[in-house]
């Protein structure tokens, strides 16, 4: 038996990881180093065969995989090879391979080495479907024991720094990231299917703008500039409906300089469309339809389970503007409010924390109730619109009351999903909203370097057609559709603090 059932300690690790180069220089020496292979001809994978074995049984294949388990037991061998599709039982005979590669298959090889097999299907008498092996070759070396199998590989710092060795020993993990390449493939097939046109735009931008989130930045040598790495796709978009596209989007990557928790990574993935002559009340129409769409496209339904909580993505979404769910879920209504003064006052008896202080508005302090008090009811999926001018910079004003925004938020669980509006078009309103907002960023931050993107305020002044923007997070939609409590789950490799 090659499996151990107690955890390795420190030194008995790095003794076999010791033996294990042993070996290899072993190998070499005899003229067989595994790492010199250049290639195999696979003609079978693991679940195809079980799939197909009424048609393969007694016929040859050739399969290539990791060595995960081992019985030996003599003159033959049992063990386990995982190949992309999952796991396959072999059995090794030393009559059918011959003694010496017998020999070495017990003497060099090690669970985790990279393997060829050449053998016959068959099915065992306890019926399990196998490989009857009548060649083995060594492909690759592994030099480090794996995880072993009882305890398995538990650890989520390790798991996430070595995401490969996650693979290798929880195979589950895969499926998730499988899952997420389908979902966005069918984000993409659906909004092609809408007429939307797939862009790229710029990740190293030449300004800091005046948003909220923090940036990365960096330094161009041959411009002997700062740079900046994007914060949004949401400028650039806008300047291409400008510019004559009706309808485009962007699967983008995009970097913030914040902090870190099971919904923030400081690198993450977001889809932004944008379409001329639609408003946000099209937008939430689209938003509905497409996580409908994309649910019963990889879940087959449109009823899921997130840790523990039944979520409801078909048919329609609840609907209140932000004063409607301040009222229902603390009580606060803005409407009998006839100052800040007294915005501020009905935040005090409440308990809720406003930043702006003695500055705040009405708009902020509805944001902060909302915030405090709201957002965490909302668990079936809900649209939450009409948001103050106050921290909606570039959405439109509502033609019957200025001091809200044709803007929506949709909430799942607790959590913000996507962020929507009806795109502010005015280039004289939208530079005087950039002028505010660099004021208050670098009120806050020192050494802030933020700017006005008289670029995009220009674009602006060419004319920008009535347009309905819609931005959401796509690593939270793997969450929710995969059932994954963080997102470190459902990124292959997320940010990490180095090791010391």
């Amino acid at each position: 038996m090659d499996e151990n059932t107690t955890p390795l300690t420190e030194e008995e690790l790095a003794e076999q990881s010791r033996i294990r180069r042993e070996k290899l220089q072993k190998l070499t020496e005899e003229g067989n180093n595994p790492f010199v292979k250049v290639k195999y001809d696979v003609t079978a994978h693991s679940n195809g065969i079980k799939a197909d074995f009424e048609k393969l049984e007694g016929k040859e294949v050739c399969i290539a995989g990791r060595l995960m388990s081992r019985r030996i037991m003599g003159k033959a061998s049992f063990c386990h090879i995982q190949d992309h599709e999952g796991r396959i039982q072999i059995y090794v005979r030393r009559d059918d391979v011959g003694e010496d590669d017998y020999a070495s298959f017990k003497k060099d090889y090690d669970i985790g080495d990279i393997v060829g097999v050449k053998g016959y299907v068959f099915k065992t008498q306890t019926g399990e479907v196998s490989v009857h092996c009548n060649h083995i070759e060594m492909l690759t070396k592994c030099l480090h024991p794996l995880p072993e199998k009882q305890h398995g590989l538990n650890n989520a710092d390790i798991r996430y720094r070595q995401r490969e060795l996650d693979l290798i020993v929880n195979p589950e993990v895969k499926d998730t990231f499988v899952k997420r390449s389908k979902i966005l493939g069918e984000i993409r097939k659906y909004l092609d299917g809408k007429n939307f046109c797939e862009v790229d735009t710029p990740v190293l931008n030449t300004i800091e703008i005046g948003a909220a989130a923090r940036p990365f930045k960096t330094r161009h040598n041959a411009l002997d500039i700062d740079m900046y790495l994007r914060i949004e796709t949401e400028l650039y978009l806008k300047r291409l409906i400008v510019g004559g596209f009706d309808r485009v989007y962007e699967v983008g990557r995009i970097f913030r300089n914040e902090g870190m928790d099971a919904y923030h990574n400081p690198e993450f993935t977001t889809v932004e469309c944008y379409a001329a002559y639609l408003d946000y009340f099209d937008l939430m129409d689209l938003v509905e339809d497409m996580y409908s769409t994309i649910a019963k496209k990889v879940c087959g339904t449109t009823d899921i389970t997130y840790q523990g909580t039944e979520i409801h993505l078909g048919g329609k979404w609840a609907r209140l503007t932000m004063k409607e769910a301040v009222k229902k879920y603390c009580g606060a209504d803005y409407d009998e409010w006839k100052s800040d003064a007294d915005a501020r006052e009905c935040a005090k008896k409440l308990g809720a924390e406003v930043k702006e202080g003695e500055a705040a508005t009405k708009g902020h302090v509805l944001i902060a109730l909302f915030d405090e008090f709201c957002e965490d009811k909302l668990i079936q999926p809900t649209f939450i619109y009409d948001y103050p001018v106050e921290n909606s910079p570039l959405a439109k004003r509502k033609e019957n009351d200025t001091a809200f925004t044709q803007r929506f938020e949709y909430f799942i669980c607790g959590h913000e999903y996507g962020n929507a509006f009806s795109e502010l078009n005015d280039p004289i309103d939208q530079k005087q909203r950039f002028i505010k907002q660099v004021e208050e960023k670098r009120a806050q931050e020192k050494n802030c370097n933020a700017q006005v993107d008289e670029e995009f305020v220009t674009a602006l002044e060419y004319g920008l057609p009535p347009t309905g923007g819609l931005g959401f997070g796509v690593d939270r939609l793997i969450m929710l559709l995969t059932d994954s409590p963080t997102i470190r789950d459902v990124l292959l490799f997320p940010t990490m603090k180095p090791k010391k």
